[in-house]
C-alpha cells in the first residue's frame, strides 16, 4: 500500500523539480537544432549544380572545384555529426570556398548573365537567409533551456537526469551572409571572350 502511495507521488514530485519541463525545452532546442541541419543541407545540395554551372564556362580553375568539393564534404560530415560548433566551423568553411568559386565568375561576362548561375547565387542567398534565422531560433531555445536547467531546484533535477546544457550555433563573422560579387558593368558591345583569369 505505501508502496502504491509513493508511485502516485512520483510523477508530483518529478513536476515539481522542472523535470518535464526540461524535457520540453530540450526538445524544443532539439527541434530548432534540427532545422540548421536542414538548410545546410539544403545549401550543400546546391553546391553541385553551381559548381557544374561554373564549369562550362571556366573548365581550367580545377583547385577551386577541388576547394569547393572539400568544404562540402566537410560541412556534410559536420550535419552528421550533429554538433553546432562544427557545423558553424564548416558552413564558414564552405562560404570560403564558394566566394572564390563565384569570384571567378568576374573573369567570364557570359557566366555573370547565366540565368541558372543567378538563380543559384539567389537561392544561395536565400538558403544563408534561413540558416541565419534558424541559428536564431535554436540559439533562443538553447539559451532558456540551459537558463532553466541552472535555477535552484531544476539544476538538481538536471543533474539526477544526466541534462546538460546545450552547446549555442555560433556563426564565423560574415559568414551568416552568401557569397556575393560586384559584376560591375558588362563591357560595351558584349564581349563573349572571357579576360584572363584572376586569382580567387
Amino acid at each position: 500500500m505505501k508502496r502504491r502511495i509513493m508511485l502516485a507521488f512520483v510523477p508530483l514530485v518529478l513536476a515539481g523539480c522542472g523535470y518535464n519541463q526540461i524535457q520540453q525545452k530540450d526538445e524544443i532546442a532539439a527541434q530548432a537544432k534540427q532545422q540548421i541541419s536542414v538548410q545546410l543541407q539544403r545549401r550543400a545540395d546546391l553546391v553541385p549544380n553551381l559548381v557544374a554551372t561554373v564549369k562550362g564556362y571556366a573548365q581550367h580553375e580545377e583547385a577551386v572545384f577541388t576547394q569547393v568539393a572539400q568544404a562540402r564534404g566537410a560541412l556534410t560530415g559536420a550535419i552528421q555529426g550533429g554538433d553546432p560548433t562544427q557545423m558553424a566551423a564548416a558552413n564558414a568553411q564552405l562560404t570560403g570556398a564558394l566566394g572564390r568559386l563565384i569570384a571567378v565568375a568576374e573573369a567570364y561576362p557570359q557566366l555573370k548573365a547565366d540565368q541558372t548561375f543567378l538563380k543559384l547565387q539567389d537561392e544561395l542567398a536565400g538558403t544563408e537567409n534561413r540558416i541565419a534565422a534558424a541559428r536564431g531560433d535554436y540559439n533562443d531555445a538553447v539559451k532558456d533551456y540551459n537558463a532553466y536547467i541552472r535555477q535552484f531546484p531544476q539544476t538538481i533535477t538536471a543533474k539526477v537526469t544526466g541534462a546538460k546544457p546545450r552547446t549555442y550555433y555560433e556563426a564565423a563573422p560574415g559568414s551568416e551572409t552568401a557569397p556575393t560579387v560586384d559584376f560591375g558593368t558588362r563591357p560595351s558591345g558584349g564581349a563573349t571572350t572571357p579576360a584572363a583569369p584572376r586569382t580567387p
